[in-house]
């Protein structure tokens, strides 16, 4: 009985002792935090009232509260009235507009997306068309980010649109009335002709996302029996976290692990679990990723990848591991911070960037520990830098040329202009020699220079010679090797006539049929599409990359 006292004893002092260092640990951190405030207060108030000129307090205190942010990761960030907005077109899945997206061609506001059935695709708004005035309010890139508080609003309320149209003289006028815009997560789905292969592309993880993908799968089942499904998560840079897991519980048997979260606290693990019945468990399965998948795309991924239920093709994706929550604060505005860290069933942190590395701020934060990540068939997979597919193929094109047009917005300049100017029933009646031969007038007319690295090295030769006075047989040599290189432009486009004839076609396609034309049309010539193809059809190539033993 005295030795259990005695126990009893110790244990009491050393708890005293811990709740007493922990006490110690806190009351430093919250006398810290004090203390800074109050430094901050400070000199917040002294440099508002002395400062030399007059300061607007309200935008100087913003400047300090992003300064101070900007210190962490890019995800942790104040949200203002306005932006709180997009916050809750993410969480709601829809809002009041008109149905467009809005992009920055060549400094002009111009759309390049239409949303079928909305108003703006129902008047006739066109992709490429440029947004010149909203109601009396002139738009150009200066205000540009303040579009969508002009075009987003109650439905019911009424905007005009005045536009800018490549071919046409005179500005045009479009009264429009917002209504209820519904988010869709799932912008196509199908059976590929030919094959009994059922494509679906997911464009995002807003509210609806998961319902969006069953109600996919079971149209497609109610069609004919689903074989083998490619899931498209290229370009998707993911959202809500409970979406990620209602997609991969449609592919994964119920108790697989989907995802788990840490924060701080390493001994507070949240971890999901799939709990409903798959509704294609038995369905061959090929997940296309790329740079652009990010955050739940990755979970779905990942989790897919883990449990080998399905082959990941493409590109690395993006490395987004980080979960951020959004706390309220005073005056309808609210932070978003980074709270956790998603690991995917194998235990691999997925987040590409290390944020933590700035001493100075995070002190001891905890590093990823580079370890051997296994599959459930033994596969090797690894971590730190997003999901790596298990078959690598890269979409890019090979041509500088064409990534150069790519870049600056030719083939869409071209497609709008060409458009807007020939009568196109269907995609089928473009002639290809034609348009190519248009695209290359195109080209000559807007002056589109292509300088390829060896003709910059060419430049820098010829200011040299010129400021060392080489003599004109040195200089002519030059000028004919710059003559010699505009020729070599001309045949490289020859030589990738068909990719430039499918960059064109996408584009029209585009302006045809919206986002679904624009999806068939692409694949037609898409090379991580083709490779899925080729892997569900091999079933022991299939299994190979599966890790499954014969």
């Amino acid at each position: 009985m005295k030795i259990i006292k005695k126990n009893r004893f110790w244990l009491l002092i050393i708890g005293a002792i811990f709740i007493s260092g922990f006490a110690t640990v806190n009351s430093d951190l919250y006398f810290n935090i004090a203390k800074s405030i109050d430094t901050f207060g400070k000199v917040y108030r002294e440099v508002s009232i002395n400062y030399v000129d007059k300061i607007n307090p309200e935008n100087f205190m913003l400047a300090g509260i992003k300064g101070m942010l900007s210190s962490l990761d890019p995800y942790t960030n104040y949200i203002d009235e306005t932006m709180k907005k997009d916050l809750e077109i993410l969480t709601k899945g829809k809002y009041g507009g008109i149905g467009t997206s809005v992009g920055l061609r060549k400094n002009n506001v111009t759309i390049l997306d239409l949303m079928e059935g909305y108003p703006a695709q129902r008047q006739g708004l066109r992709v490429g068309d440029i947004i010149l005035k909203v109601d009396n309010i002139k738009i150009n890139k200066d205000n540009y980010e303040n579009l969508s508080n002009y075009l987003k609003g109650e439905p019911g309320k009424i905007v005009n649109l005045t536009i800018g149209r490549e071919g046409i003289k005179d500005s045009l006028i479009f009264q429009l009335v917002l209504e209820e815009i519904v988010i869709k997560n799932v912008t196509y789905s199908g059976f590929i002709p030919a094959e009994n292969v059922a494509y679906i592309k997911l464009s995002g993880f807003s509210r609806s996302a998961g319902n969006e993908v069953k109600n996919a799968i079971l149209e497609l089942k109610s069609k004919k029996d689903i074989q083998s499904i490619i899931l498209d998560l290229r370009g998707n840079p993911g959202g809500l976290l409970d979406q990620a897991i209602d997609v991969s519980e449609k592919f994964l048997n119920p108790k697989d692990l989907i995802v788990s979260v840490m924060g701080r606290d390493t001994s507070q693990i949240s971890q999901y679990y799939s709990e409903e019945i798959p509704l294609a468990d038995k369905s061959k399965l090929v997940v296309l990723v790329d740079g652009g998948s990010a955050s739940a795309s990755e979970i779905v991924a990942g989790a897919i990848e883990d449990h080998d239920r399905g082959v990941i093709v493409g590109e690395k994706s993006f490395g987004k591991g980080l979960v951020q929550t959004v706390l309220p604060l005073s005056f309808n505005t609210s932070l978003k911070i980074t709270t956790a860290k998603y690991y995917t069933p194998s235990g691999r942190c997925i987040q590409e960037i290390d944020y933590s590395n700035n001493d100075e701020i995070f002190g001891d934060a905890k590093k990823q520990i580079t370890k051997q990540f296994y599959t459930d068939n033994k596969r090797e997979v690894f971590a730190n830098g997003g999901i790596i597919p298990d078959s690598i193929v890269s979409n890019a094109s090979q041509s500088k040329q064409i990534q150069t047009l790519l870049a600056r917005g030719m083939f869409f300049q071209f497609a709008t202009n060409y458009f807007n100017t020939n009568s196109i029933s269907n995609i089928d009646s473009v002639n290809d020699t034609q348009v190519f031969s248009e695209f290359l007038k195109y080209l000559s007319e807007h002056k589109f220079d292509y300088t390829s690295q060896s003709e910059k090295m060419l430049d820098e030769i010829e200011k040299i010679a010129l400021e060392e006075e080489m003599n004109k047989e040195i200089l002519k040599l030059i000028k004919d090797l710059e003559s010699k290189y505009k020729v070599e432009e001309l045949i490289e486009l020859e030589k990738h006539k068909p990719e430039i004839i499918c960059e064109i076609k996408k584009e029209l396609a585009s302006r045809l049929s919206g986002r679904e034309g624009r999806i068939l049309q692409s694949i037609k010539h898409d090379k991580q599409f083709n490779v899925a193809l080729d892997i569900l059809k091999n079933e022991m190539i299939y299994n190979k990359l599966l890790g499954v033993k014969d």
